[in-house]
């Protein structure tokens, strides 16, 4: 495993940890907005390893599509929730109109965010592991 990957990889489990750790504190907002960068450094770093570079997207659907096109099975990434995903990198930061996002995400949100980030996590450990061993 290149150092590279590592890295991606590391940061990805940080954020995660991250997600847990303010998810338990009942910072929902923020929990979901880690467990989001989470995924998608994972997916950044699973296409690192194809020989890619990452597209300069936040969209976990498009490096979903990105692994596709690298001739991998992606049907268990499809059946995670990721347009959820999607929708709080953005409005887990930024308030609308006169409502903040801590008052937008609570345990449901932080909940459904950590089972699809640790879905995520898991297919791209599964994925580098059968890499590893072809």
């Amino acid at each position: 495993m290149s150092a590279r990957l590592q890295a991606w990889l590391k940061q990805a489990k940080s954020d995660f940890t991250v997600g847990q750790l303010t998810a338990k504190q009942n910072f929902h907002s923020q929990a979901c907005y880690h467990f989001v960068q989470a995924a998608e450094k994972a997916l950044k770093g699973l296409l690192i390893s194809l020989g890619c570079l990452p597209p300069h997207s936040h969209s976990l659907d498009r490096l979903v599509e990105a692994i596709k096109e690298q001739g991998l099975d992606v049907g268990a990434l499809e059946a995670i929730h990721l347009k959820a995903l999607n929708r709080m990198n953005t409005e887990t930061r930024y308030p609308r109109d006169d409502e903040a996002p801590v008052d937008r995400f609570d345990s449901r949100d932080s909940g459904m965010a950590q089972v699809a980030a640790e879905a995520v996590l898991s297919f791209v450990e599964q994925a580098l592991t059968i890499r590893d061993l072809d």
